[in-house]
């Protein structure tokens, strides 16, 4: 057994923290057998003490002066701020949608947008989901951040396709549900896309926009990462009608390999089958860019605004093609805190920090450049990952859990490198637990904070919108929480009792400081010289009222010295059902309710008209 001051030795120099945040704000010392467990994690061989000096990656030394590089800002927003709408694409609804929002559909959001005087569209991750298991339908626990979800593909809009009447009877049943219902969008879209894959793949159809030479080109330019991920898929339907699971962990022994036998078998036995799904995400991808195009097309200066999730997956397409690039024995987490006081797995693989930034084309550099190739904008959820990561060992509690390490000056290189490539500027999540100094280092590299309402508040209550930094993205909610209207009624706060998340006394605790916050936040609209309805002294307050309050609150963000304002799609049709609930799996639709309005509707909202004009009028256009 290693000493215990050889073990300390050997897990600092592989970026292990040898203690943890507790509750209460104490650092907590870790286990020898966290360490052992995170060490093994880290792919880290235990058994060879004699040369750990030899194999653990080594620091490079930091010079006096740290410069830190940074990433893409556009020249305009020198001279202005600028104002988008985020929302969840597939909540969007239209007369010809199937039943989920699709890239037509953003197209014509950009349009919209555009019109209204809006610079960005913020969308959760497009990022590749389980097409096998469509009900695993979390935008942050993908398949894969480096290939797009296919169920976002406008299948009406493809040339050769013909809808017969049958079909439009199942779409129009689809389209009525207040839930998306993924497995039904699956079924339909996937049926009517193998239907349509023969005449396409014997060249039959020739379009401008899908032109067939660009499709072997994005064959060419995907290389393996493509080749593999579409074989993925065509595995995980195989197994799924085999009765196994879609995700890998549970396939036979033989398949769980990417390079194995078995595997290679299996390729040459369904060649077809993996050109179709390469072929599904070519054609995903010619549509998001079309919609980029669109965006740009309709004035908006910053265009699609992409995010990125944190982590994927354990059992998807990105660990079983590059099992050698993940932590694969430990999942991402978050240590304890008042809110969670056991801490929390969000059971998500995380690349290793010793493969991370490894090589020209590392795996941070493509996930990125995979994103940015249609962004204006890219959010990096997490932040904090760019300088560390809390991982959970497999089978330990997240209290058994430690911080480790990542080569943020590496990472922040990348950032600015692929941002100056693609033009595209960068947002970093940095709420919740983030490491000492990392926003200065992150402001420094020219990386918009993000800042919400409801988190901007202190001792005296809400800050003043001009405390607000100017890097940074300023909004009142995401899809993390309800709608201002929601929150001023306390409905996050019900929703976590009614789900088991808060204790009941606890909850009553909660209510009382809402009472206290909504005061604060009504203190700050008044200072800062904004209109307040009438009758707004109760959580009760009519709906009428609180939208009078919901166009005060964007003025207030509208006023802050940050470059980028988000107004949030749901608060502007007064959505009741959250987007997400956190904390819950079963308990809620989480990721599937739609918008209550039409999309083609949305301009004949009084709420939408005057959120947006009190934008225009706070934030001029100066182009």
């Amino acid at each position: 057994m290693m000493k215990s001051a050889e073990l300390d030795k050997l897990a600092r120099r592989h970026g292990i923290s040898l203690t943890r945040p507790s509750p209460d704000n104490r650092d907590v010392a870790i286990s020898g057998e966290t360490k052992r467990k995170i060490l093994s994690a880290l792919k880290v061989d235990l058994s060879g003490a004699a040369d750990y000096e030899t194999r653990a990656p080594r620091r490079e030394p930091k010079p006096a002066a740290k410069k830190i590089p940074r990433s893409f800002l556009p020249d305009f927003l020198s001279g202005t701020r600028v104002w988008g709408v985020s929302l969840q694409l597939y909540e969007l609804r239209s007369a010809r949608n199937w039943g989920i929002g699709d890239f037509e559909d953003l197209s014509d959001m950009a349009d919209l947008a555009g019109s209204l005087g809006a610079d960005f569209i913020g969308l959760t991750p497009l990022h590749a989901p389980f097409l096998a298991d469509p009900e695993r339908c979390s935008p942050y626990e993908p398949s894969s951040r480096q290939h797009l979800n296919p169920l976002y593909i406008a299948v009406d809009r493809l040339p050769g396709f013909a809808c017969s009447g049958e079909l439009e009877r199942q779409l129009a049943s689809l389209r009525q549900t207040d839930l998306v219902d993924y497995a039904g969008v699956a079924q339909i879209k996937l049926r009517a896309l193998r239907d349509l894959w023969p005449a396409w793949r014997q060249r039959s159809v020739i379009d401008e926009v899908y032109d067939p030479a660009d499709f072997d080109a994005f064959i060419t330019v995907g290389g393996n990462s493509l080749r593999l991920h579409a074989l993925f898929e065509c595995l995980s339907f195989f197994m799924v009608e085999r009765g196994a699971s879609a995700g890998w962990q549970r396939w036979p022994a033989d398949f769980q390999r990417f390079d194995s036998a078995a595997v290679a078998e299996f390729e040459r036995g369904h060649a077809d089958d993996v050109r179709f799904h390469m072929w599904l995400q070519w054609l995903a991808h010619r549509q998001l860019m079309q919609a980029a195009d669109r965006a740009r097309k309709a004035g908006l200066r910053i265009g699609l605004y992409l995010d990125l999730a944190v982590g994927e997956a354990v059992d998807g397409s990105a660990t079983w093609s590059e099992p050698d690039t993940y932590v694969s024995k430990a999942t991402i987490g978050s240590p304890p805190d008042p809110f969670a006081v056991g801490g929390q797995d969000w059971h998500l693989a995380g690349y290793l920090p010793s493969a991370i930034a490894a090589g020209e084309m590392s795996p941070f550099r493509r996930m990125v450049s995979a994103a940015m190739r249609y962004a204006g904008a890219i959010r990096i959820d997490h932040a904090a990952a760019l300088r560390r990561l809390f991982l959970v060992p497999l089978g330990s509690r997240p209290d058994g859990g430690a911080y480790v390490r990542y080569p943020a000056d590496r990472l922040l290189q990348i950032l600015a490198e692929v941002s100056a490539e693609h033009r595209c500027l960068v947002i970093g999540e940095d709420l919740g637990l983030i490491p000492k100094g990392l926003q200065d280092d992150l402001a420094a590299a020219h990386i918009l904070s993000y800042r919400i309402l409801s988190y901007e508040q202190d001792e005296k209550g809400f800050k003043p919108a001009d405390v607000y930094p100017v890097l940074a993205l300023a909004c009142i909610s995401t899809h993390d929480h309800q709608t201002l209207a929601g929150w001023w009624r306390g409905a996050d706060i019900q929703a976590r009792c009614e789900h088991g998340i808060v204790p009941p006394d606890l909850t009553e605790t909660h209510f009382e400081d809402r009472k206290r916050e909504r005061r604060n936040l009504k203190a700050v609209l008044k200072a800062a010289g904004l209109d307040l309805p009438a009758r707004l002294s109760q959580a009760r307050a009519s709906e009428e009222t609180l939208r009078e309050l919901t166009v005060s609150a964007y003025r207030f963000i509208a006023r802050t010295p940050s470059l980028l304002a988000a107004v949030r799609l749901a608060d502007l049709t007064d959505e009741k059902r959250p987007t997400n609930v956190p904390g819950t799996s079963d308990s809620y639709p989480n990721w599937k309710p739609k918008l209550s309005v039409l999309l083609p509707d949305l301009i004949s909202s009084p709420l939408l008209m005057s959120v947006t004009a009190a934008m225009r009028e706070e934030r001029p256009r100066n182009d």
